[in-house]
């Protein structure tokens, strides 16, 4: 039936802005762009090319405009990486908002925010 998670949108107040924060602040690539008409470019990034799971960047006014219902508010993503203290380094150097390197039995991670105030978590994989 299902066979993978294929994109994941995140809203966000402006598409210019959030495609350059993923690319050139987190290192992102551009997956896929078109334009969709004359207001709308539709928008994937993903960590690197060929990736079977993207971020589609959509601006919250479009989809509002689609459905006033649509919840737009934030996303729920954990992200993950083989270096965690690397990552945490590199993302703070490039002024990224990110919270406290936590190390845990489980695991460490930290939080960090995109361009729109918007929280995701880094999880170093084990």
């Amino acid at each position: 039936m299902i066979n993978k998670i294929g994109k994941i949108t995140i809203y966000v107040e402006n598409q210019a802005e959030a495609k350059q924060f993923w690319c050139e602040k987190l290192g992102f690539v551009v997956a896929f762009e078109q334009p969709m008409g004359p207001h709308m470019t539709w928008l994937e990034v993903a960590p690197k090319k060929g990736c079977e799971t993207t971020f589609v960047l959509y601006e919250k006014g479009l989809m509002l405009a689609q459905n006033k219902e649509a919840n737009v508010l934030h996303p729920n993503v954990i992200l993950s990486t083989q270096n965690i203290e690397k990552s945490y380094e590199e993302m703070k150097a490039k002024g990224v908002e990110v919270g406290d390197l936590m190390k845990m039995p489980y695991g460490s991670m930290f939080s960090f925010k995109d361009q729109d105030n918007n929280s995701y978590l880094l999880r170093e994989d084990q």
